[in-house]
């Protein structure tokens, strides 16, 4: 059986606060441990349920957050930037599950460090109209490849997210959410003990999927128009109105096109500001 995890930060056990996620914040290098020990609970809990090989991709910020000398070593990391898939690099139809730690809610959801892959810039996305965020997108790719998300960690409020997206998957929240940049924490060894067993109760009955070619719709609408007027120098992506931009494909590329998005509005928004 093989296992691919994506690793994001926000939804990881204690975290709160951009001190705790981003380089040079203060608590940042306490993070990276945090992160790191939360996937090794899912790791320790693949295993137990019969993995052969596992895959982690970290998927937060610089993607190099891990710390490999901490990682479990029975585990293969995938670490920088950029991927062309990103979050969801090294995927492939080979894998049986995907485990997502560490994720939180979209963009506009009350949840801990809520946001949709930029933070401010993605004010919404849509996937053939339905409002989605990280995790619906990557539960869409992931189902393309034909591989099913079967577990996810993070706040209460990124689970509810990802259990409505998908019944099926199991959640294990560590954290629930206060306020944006608040929470009450699930004690840390608790928190751990469950990422463990909810992984190995995910891995014990796996769904079948069917891995799907079909065409589908992505809608971003971006807070600065200069990204969406940008975005239409790409082949397929089209304006709904000043700020939002579709594009039409199967859904692997729709993936990759939307990180290659993610690059450009980077480009466009690193200048600084002229007021």
């Amino acid at each position: 059986m093989k296992v691919y995890i994506s690793a994001d930060m926000e939804g990881i056990t204690g975290l709160v606060d951009a001190e705790d996620v981003q380089p040079p914040g203060r608590d940042y290098e306490r993070g990276r441990v945090m992160m790191t020990e939360d996937v090794n609970a899912a790791i320790r809990g693949a295993y137990a349920a019969g993995a052969t090989s596992v895959l982690v991709n970290d998927a937060h910020g610089p993607m190099r957050n891990l710390l490999p000398d901490l990682l479990d070593p029975r585990a293969v990391l995938i670490k920088g930037r950029p991927k062309p898939m990103g979050m969801i690099e090294g995927l492939s139809s080979s894998y049986d599950a995907v485990l997502c730690v560490g994720f939180h809610a979209r963009a506009g959801v009350l949840g801990v460090l809520s946001h949709s892959f930029m933070g401010h810039e993605i004010e919404d996305i849509w996937l053939d109209d339905q409002v989605t965020g990280e995790i619906g997108l990557f539960e869409a790719t992931a189902t393309a490849y034909g591989v099913p998300l079967v577990l996810l960690t993070g706040d209460e409020t990124a689970c509810a997210e990802a259990a409505a997206w998908n019944a099926g998957i199991h959640t294990v929240p560590v954290k629930y959410a206060k306020d944006r940049f608040a929470a009450q924490l699930v004690p840390v060894v608790e928190a751990r003990t469950a990422i463990e067993a909810g992984a190995a109760d995910a891995l014990r009955s796996l769904p079948t999927v069917a891995d799907g070619a079909e065409v589908r719709t992505l809608a971003v609408r971006w807070q600065s128009a200069s990204v969406a007027s940008h975005l239409t120098a790409i082949p397929g992506v089209t304006r709904r109105d000043d700020r939002t931009v579709t594009v039409t494909a199967d859904m692997l590329q729709l993936y990759r096109l939307f990180n290659l998005f993610l690059r450009v509005a980077t480009a466009v928004t690193s200048n600084p500001p002229y007021c």
